[in-house]
């Protein structure tokens, strides 16, 4: 239900005016004077205020200004008597949302009231929006504790309010894309739009027009003109992914917008200027496509102003149990039991440490996804776990790589070696959870640290 505030000191308007926006089925709210409005807006949500124009203290254009300096968009409807309404003008310049005249017409009032209530709803729900995707690209929505991760937020903090070019290396599924946008919607440019062109997903006469846009009658089928990306993205962030797979026709001409800012359609001959910052992506060493001959030199450094490479989840495994956690509670809503899960039980946490995640976050994901759905208790359980995911595990585990001639005791000494770091990194190095992960007790485990010199945790 809407908030209205009624602002008048003739106790006669306020009721008249309650009853009737009571009617419409608003809630209504009322102050004598723009004091105690002004208090009232401070602590209730308000969708409009319906203020008189002279009233004693703090009058209607006072109250005006406190409220547009507080919020520029909540919608205030001045009333004002014919002597006043050179004010009224005064009041519309400072930004009310109109006014009418006393004694004024209930049903044009319920008119102004409704379209005004309307439009700061359109406001509430774009400010909801932008506020939600703020929230998802925050730096603290790239989940992950390992000191690879733990560098690369200390780059994007650096780097984002710049307006550096910026190349993001990484295997397919390790969160390119939500590197470029965290760094957007953590800029100057957050306002402004973030755009995103995949350049291997398009042949490239198509690519160009894409990014480039073209003019009517430039091509069969251009029937009309066509802004591309850059224009779209003009005062924001152009992201481009799979910058590797561009041709050099399109590395020519991109090389032309990252030095000199213009442009031109496909057809067209009128130079266009644009202010954009380019954030580029590939899963491939571009450097290396560079020394082959593939990526020309000139447009790999401009884009290589800061380098950031992106880990893949085999790396950084003690990420795991977090990124767990995260995609749990986001795919909650999909479930079919009412008993909330709560987490993994000990053999699927050793399956998910064992796991090479070939897919990266992207497949850990989807399998979380799947899971939740699937999953009848509060416990996700290996049964739980997709067909033949158990097996992929074992396969990644490469036993056949073992020489034929290899010693059984020191075969066995690296395994049992491998699986108790395993079980620290998987304990943060807490001693007895990691005793527990493997199964033996806490004297065993101690004798086993000292015999392998490794890292001494906790011992609880």
């Amino acid at each position: 239900m809407e908030t209205i505030l009624i602002v008048d000191d003739e106790k006669n308007y306020l009721t008249i005016l309650s009853a009737l926006l009571e009617e419409e089925g608003y809630e209504v709210l009322s102050a004598s004077g723009g004091q105690e409005a002004f208090e009232i807006h401070k602590t209730s949500d308000l969708d409009l205020i319906l203020t008189d124009m002279k009233m004693p203290g703090m009058d209607g254009i006072e109250l005006l200004e406190k409220i547009k300096a507080d919020d520029s968009d909540l919608p205030v409807i001045m009333m004002t008597a014919h002597g006043t309404v050179d004010k009224a003008v005064e009041a519309m310049q400072k930004g009310a949302y109109t006014y009418i005249l006393k004694p004024f017409d209930n049903e044009r009032l319920i008119i102004f009231a409704k379209k005004a209530i309307a439009t700061y709803q359109v406001v509430k729900e774009n400010r909801r929006l932008r506020d939600a995707v703020e929230s998802q690209f925050r730096f603290d929505n790239i989940i992950g504790k390992s000191k690879k991760m733990r560098d690369i937020f200390d780059t994007i903090q650096k780097v984002a309010p710049s307006n550096a070019t910026v190349l993001i290396e990484g295997e397919s599924g390790t969160g390119k894309e939500l590197v470029a946008r965290s760094m957007h919607f953590n800029s100057d440019r957050r306002e402004k739009p973030f755009v995103a062109v995949n350049c291997s997903a398009l042949a490239e006469n198509l690519l160009e027009s894409e990014l480039f846009g073209h003019e009517k009658g430039s091509f069969t089928g251009a029937f009309a003109t066509k802004k591309g990306r850059f224009e779209l993205a003009d005062g924001g962030t152009l992201f481009l992914d799979e910058i590797g797979e561009l041709s050099p026709n399109l590395q020519v001409k991109l090389l032309r917008v990252l030095q000199e800012k213009v442009f031109e359609r496909v057809g067209g001959v009128r130079t266009i200027s644009v202010d954009i910052r380019i954030i580029a992506a590939t899963n491939k060493e571009l450097k290396q496509e560079m020394d082959n001959g593939r990526f020309r030199g000139d447009l790999f450094y401009r884009l290589n102003v800061v380098h950031i490479v992106l880990p893949p989840l085999k790396d950084r495994k003690e990420d795991i149990r977090l990124l767990v956690s995260h995609f749990i509670k986001k795919y909650a809503s999909e479930r079919k039991s009412d008993a909330p899960v709560t987490g993994v039980d000990q053999e699927v946490d050793r399956l998910f440490y064992d796991y090479n995640w070939p897919g990266n976050i992207r497949e850990l994901e989807n399998v979380i996804e799947r899971v939740m759905i699937m999953c009848a208790g509060e416990t996700i359980r290996v049964e739980d776990l997709p067909k033949g995911f158990k097996d992929n595990v074992y396969n990644t585990l490469h036993l056949e790589g073992i020489p034929v001639n290899a010693k059984l005791y020191d075969t066995l000494a690296m395994i049992e070696r491998t699986l108790i770091e395993r079980a620290l990194k998987m304990s943060n190095n807490v001693q007895s959870h990691a005793a527990e992960l493997l199964g033996i007790g806490k004297s065993g485990l101690n004798q086993k640290i000292k015999k392998y010199n490794l890292e001494v945790g906790v011992k609880q």
